[in-house]
């Protein structure tokens, strides 16, 4: 009986502790959501003009970050200052190589603050905060000159990183790593930060432990979150696990196996009672993480799906889910957590990446994958006007499975048949729609 009485103690105990510290962790993540709310909605206000590298609304953006980082006494770990500049000149194919000489040279500025913990390694969290400013090349409403605000993309993701930095510093538990911030400019034009960053690094990138990537956090719906990099390192689906198993604890179901909870990695989607996880491997992808995997460097990246307003003007700021990205947070606090005493994490080169480079192509087919499809093929989740894909019929949610002779089953097979063209050519294209194989004729 006294083993009992003990046991219930130890129990009442244990549940009170445990909801002392959920309401803790309730009224902190309030006034996180109070921040993160403030934070999306100054960068994506109109006065920031669309955040396009080279404009004014870039470095009134740009000032807003470093004095946020101040305030939260990061160390500036730019080049003189907060600010690290780079000058890219665009082309006028983006898929093209080599400089352009009927364009101008555009400067923009990456904003970087670092937190020392006296550690070996340093943990990079970064986010791009550009955007598309009035629209123009990139913009699925080419011909509209408004104000594209980048609520979601990616002011949502800044907003993260900053959440982060605020909570990171001081968890004493979390001290085997510094922590370097990067805000990215020049993502939108080809991930010009990123790429400036590891040409010229404020640290050294051998002391880079691995990198963390938000990019498009702000539209959580039904918990689909896609994270890829997953098979960078041996130690991503480690952490992963535990970091879901430790979300999704419910009291009434302490009897159920270990191994019933565990993500079944081999598997493409993972779920418990909190999150649906939609997981990839690759490390290389259309966001600033690709630059730091090229090197050696394991990623993960974050990102919560497409949707009907991504690069057009109504990307605003009632439509971003402020409590997704404080969540989202939390879940990438609770990884960093798991990996603390790990030390460098090893680096995998993923299976799926054929080289260190992607295919290089002439053409565009003009549509916006959809980067959440976890089927075989590249399903569209935009069409944009007046472009190779609209002329030849296709619509949004077609999936494409085939280009001339080349069968596509991801993204990397989509460019690989992009690549076998030049403009002026005309192939035939196969896609699904409604459950029907339909062949149309594509001229670049």
């Amino acid at each position: 009986m006294r083993i009992v009485a003990l046991m219930l103690a130890v129990g009442i105990s244990w549940i009170g502790n445990a909801q002392q510290v959920n309401k803790t962790q309730e009224k902190f993540d309030k006034y996180e959501l109070k921040l993160v709310t403030k934070d999306v909605k100054v960068l994506s206000n109109n006065k920031m003009e669309g955040r396009e590298t080279g404009t004014n609304g870039e470095k009134l953006a740009a000032e807003y970050i470093a004095k946020r980082m101040k305030e939260m006494r990061l160390k500036p770990y730019g080049i003189g200052g907060y600010f690290q500049e780079f000058t890219f000149t665009p082309r006028t194919n983006p898929h093209a190589h080599g400089p352009d000489s009927t364009k101008k040279p555009i400067t923009g500025k990456n904003v970087i603050g670092y937190w020392d913990n006296g550690a070996e390694h340093t943990i990079v969290i970064g986010a791009h905060y550009d955007h598309l400013g009035y629209g123009g090349e990139g913009s699925l409403h080419p011909n509209k000159n408004e104000i594209h605000n980048g609520a979601d993309d990616n002011a949502s993701g800044i907003a993260g990183l900053l959440s982060l930095a605020r909570t990171l510093p001081g968890m004493i538990q979390y001290k085997n790593n510094n922590y370097l911030f990067i805000a990215f400019s020049g993502e939108e034009k080809g991930l010009w930060g990123s790429k400036s960053f590891i040409k010229n690094p404020t640290i050294p990138l051998s002391k880079i432990n691995y990198m963390i990537n938000m990019d498009m956090i702000g539209r959580l719906d039904s918990n689909k979150l896609a994270i890829n990099g997953v098979g960078t390192s041996t130690l991503w689906p480690i952490a992963l696990d535990m970091t879901m198993n430790r979300i999704c604890v419910n009291p009434n179901a302490l009897t159920t196996s270990e191994s019933d909870n565990r993500i079944g990695f081999d598997e493409i989607t993972t779920q418990n009672d909190r999150w649906n996880l939609v997981l990839g491997k690759s490390g290389i992808g259309p966001s600033d993480h690709t630059s730091f995997y090229l090197e050696g460097i394991p990623v993960l990246h974050f990102f919560t799906g497409q949707h009907s307003d991504y690069h057009k003007p109504g990307d605003d700021f009632e439509k971003v889910n402020m409590e997704g990205i404080v969540a989202i947070r939390n879940f990438i606090i609770s990884i960093i957590g798991k990996l603390d005493k790990k030390g460098k994490l090893d680096y995998v080169k993923t299976k799926s990446d054929k080289s260190s480079k992607a295919p290089r192509f002439k053409v565009t087919l003009g549509v916006m994958p959809d980067y959440m499809f976890q089927g075989e093929g590249m399903r569209i989740d935009g069409v944009i006007p007046d472009r190779p894909a609209e002329k030849a019929g296709l619509k949004k949610g077609d999936v494409v499975v085939k280009m001339g002779e080349v069968e596509i089953n991801d993204m990397h097979s989509y460019m690989k048949g992009l690549a076998q063209y030049e403009s002026g050519d005309t192939t035939q294209v196969e896609v699904i729609r409604n459950n029907n194989k339909i062949k149309v004729d594509v001229t670049f």
